[in-house]
Formats: C-alpha cells, sequence, structure tokens
C-alpha cells in the first residue's frame, strides 16, 4: 500500500512538471497577418464655381444736408419734428421776417422812384434828338441829355437788382429743406440768434434710401485677380460681376442687392487698401448712417474648379500644403498641392490635384505613403460604405 501511494504521488509531481514546462514553452503557431488599414475616401470632380470676396464696410448717408441760415434775425419758429421724415421745400425753421420785410418795400419804392424819373429824361433826349439834327442846340447839350437818360435807365437796373436782393433775403427768412430724408435733433431752439452762414448747422438731413456702403479692398487682391484673370483661371462674370450682396452686423443677410457705383482710383499709402463704393436701396430704413457690414463681392467664375473638403488637406513641417490620395493599385501618395483660398467647408485647389484622384479625408493618420489601403466613401453624415465605394468609385488612371 505504501509503494502504491508512493507511486502516484510521484506519477502526479511528473504531470505537473510537464504541466508547467508546456505552459512556458512559447507558442508555435504563426501570428495573423496585420489588417489593412480603410480609409474614406472623395473622387476629385470640376465644378462651376462662382468667386465672391468678403469685404468689409460703412454704410454713409446718400445725400447729406446740413441746415444753416443765411440771414441774420432771431428764430421764432421751429416747424418740424426731430427725427421725422421731411420732404425738400418743406419750412423747418422761420427767422423774424419783420426787417426784411421793410427792406423789401424800400426797394420796391426805390424801384419806383427811378422808374417816375425815366420818362422825362427820355422824352428831354428824343427832343435834343430832333434839335441836334436841326443844329438848333450845341452837341454838348445833347449830350448831356443823351447821357442823363442811360444813368436814368441804369438806375431803375439797380433798383431791380436791389428789390431782388430784399426778397431773396425776405425768402431767406424761412429755412427750407433741400433734399428730402431724415432729420436729426434740432441744435436751436426758439428765442436762438441766427448768423449768416454759421459755422454750426440747426439740424442735418440725410437721405437714407438709397444708401451707400463703402467698402475697402486690399490693392494686392486685386493684382491677384488681375493676374489670375489674365492667366484665364478666372473669367469675368459679365453684367452679374457688378451685383453686390450684404450681410448685417449680425451675419444676417441684407434681402436687397446692390450695385458697384465705383471704385477709388487711389490707393490709401497708410493701409494699402482702396475704397469699393456700392449702392443699396434702403425702403424700410434698415440700413443707418455709420452700420458696420460685409459686402459679397462678385469677382468672377472658373469652369473647372477643384474643390476638396477642408479635412484632406493638411500641412507639411515646413506649411506647405499637402494631400493624401489613393492611386490604381490602391496604395496611397503623397501630393504637393497649391491652396487659393476657402469656399464654404472646402478648400480651392489650382494645382497639384486633377479630375478622378481618389482624395483621402478621413483615416490619414492611419497610413503613409506607399502603404495599401481600403478605400470606403466619404459620407458628411458620418457614415462611410466600403461596398459601396468599390461599386461607385473606379479606379483612377495613373500616367
Amino acid at each position: 500500500m505504501q509503494m502504491n501511494d508512493r507511486v502516484k504521488r510521484i506519477a502526479t509531481i511528473g504531470v505537473l512538471i510537464l504541466t508547467l514546462i508546456m505552459s512556458g514553452c512559447p507558442s508555435q503557431q504563426a501570428a495573423p497577418p496585420p489588417a489593412v488599414p480603410e480609409v474614406a475616401i472623395v473622387t476629385v470632380q470640376p465644378e462651376r464655381v462662382v468667386l465672391t470676396t468678403e469685404l468689409p464696410g460703412r454704410t454713409s448717408a446718400y445725400f447729406v444736408a446740413e441746415i444753416r441760415p443765411q440771414v441774420n434775425g432771431i428764430v421764432q419758429e421751429v416747424l418740424f419734428n426731430e427725427g421725422s421724415d421731411v420732404k425738400a421745400g418743406s419750412v423747418l425753421y422761420q427767422i423774424d421776417p419783420a426787417p426784411y420785410q421793410a427792406a423789401y418795400k424800400n426797394a420796391l419804392a426805390a424801384l419806383a422812384r427811378s422808374e417816375a424819373n425815366l420818362p422825362p429824361v427820355r422824352l428831354k433826349a428824343e427832343r435834343f434828338g430832333q434839335l441836334i439834327a436841326q443844329k438848333a442846340i450845341s452837341q454838348q447839350d445833347f449830350d448831356n441829355a443823351y447821357a442823363a437818360l442811360k444813368q436814368a435807365e441804369a438806375e431803375i437796373e439797380s433798383s431791380k437788382a436791389a428789390v431782388e436782393s430784399a426778397r431773396i433775403n425776405l425768402a431767406y427768412t424761412r429755412i427750407t429743406a433741400p433734399i428730402s430724408g431724415r432729420i436729426g435733433k434740432s441744435n436751436v431752439t426758439v428765442g436762438a440768434l441766427a448768423t449768416a452762414y454759421q459755422g454750426s448747422a440747426f439740424a442735418t438731413i440725410q437721405q437714407l434710401d438709397p444708401i451707400y456702403v463703402d467698402a475697402t479692398q486690399s490693392s494686392a487682391n486685386l493684382l491677384q485677380l488681375k493676374r489670375n484673370m489674365a492667366a484665364g483661371r478666372i473669367k469675368g462674370s459679365g453684367p452679374n460681376q457688378t451685383r453686390v450682396k450684404l450681410l448685417l452686423e449680425d451675419g444676417t443677410p441684407y434681402p436687397q442687392e446692390g450695385t458697384l457705383k465705383f471704385s477709388e482710383v487711389t490707393v490709401d499709402p497708410s493701409t494699402g487698401s482702396f475704397i469699393l463704393r456700392m449702392v443699396f436701396s434702403n425702403p424700410k430704413h434698415v440700413l443707418l448712417p455709420g452700420m458696420y457690414v460685409r459686402t459679397v463681392v462678385q469677382e468672377g467664375e472658373v469652369d473647372r474648379a477643384i474643390l476638396v473638403p477642408q479635412q484632406g488637406v493638411s500641412r507639411d513641417p515646413k506649411g506647405n500644403p499637402t494631400a493624401l490620395i489613393v492611386d490604381g493599385e490602391g496604395k496611397v501618395q503623397q501630393r504637393m498641392i497649391t491652396v487659393d483660398r476657402a469656399i464654404g467647408d472646402k478648400w480651392l485647389i489650382t494645382d497639384g490635384l486633377k479630375p478622378g484622384d481618389r482624395l483621402i479625408v478621413e483615416g490619414m493618420q492611419k497610413v503613409r505613403p506607399g502603404a495599401s489601403v481600403k478605400v470606403a466613401s466619404f459620407d458628411a453624415s458620418g457614415k462611410d460604405s466600403s461596398d459601396t465605394a468599390k461599386k461607385a468609385l473606379p479606379a483612377a488612371k495613373t500616367k
């Protein structure tokens, strides 16, 4: 019995030792091959794009008229409501007209006196004309009579001018609106002293419909645009090129389109920019002078533009833009590209990509140039489909 128990213990120890030896041995099975990384791609396709430039700007009134008196006097009445709309010709202020009425009547009386003196002088000159023909009077007497006639006629013209001047001054006592628009606050009240052509304005009228928008554009951007058009990369869009859109301060689009009026011919040396003036209809007076806005000016259009999602473009250590594409053999290639501008959530590419290239937009961090990949179509909603990509996206031809 003791011998049998000893044999069992030895056998059990042997089994344990063998188990430990087997567990310590390395596995002879080969490791499975690494999985091929999957990337999401888009196929580059040319499309027509209208190029626009967004420029900062300020609104300014179409017409501005500062109201000032043209005669001296005391303000008797203020005949408008501050902040209201006034029509051209409507009376705004009344200056005391009494002294100017008296001056006007005095001028009329002087004119009447001059006109009353004219007939006898004229008759005398006519009689002397007949007598000089008969040599009944001296030439000197005739000359004196003729000179008196001319002097009487000149006095009448002078009196007429004095009457007109007095009439104008009397009319100036009623200060009227030179333009239609919205008038601001009044700087004077009843009883204030008005001085002809004084420096401070009584009030200011601004015409708000239409309204100007003055935007600044860099001269460097203008030169780049001209180079692109000369090279044929951009072509003018005809009459639509003068149409301008507007974004308000809060980012909402203004419902009315504007027209490009003119561009300044001189570049500001301190800023390197010049002024673009545009005109917008403003029937509801949404735009007020001095507001900050952003204008969207149409530059031109590109018939076969290459637009790619911004996440498909990266930068090398030197800051140069690069892109990864999948070639016809399913391998990754790196391309150096040239980026013109951002349009929405895409980049406009001018060099480095061509139609039919399969651009990697997701999974770039998992691959390197030369690596084999499995492609899936890119969906902006975040859903990719490998099967769909295999059926819908043919392999790009390599040159």
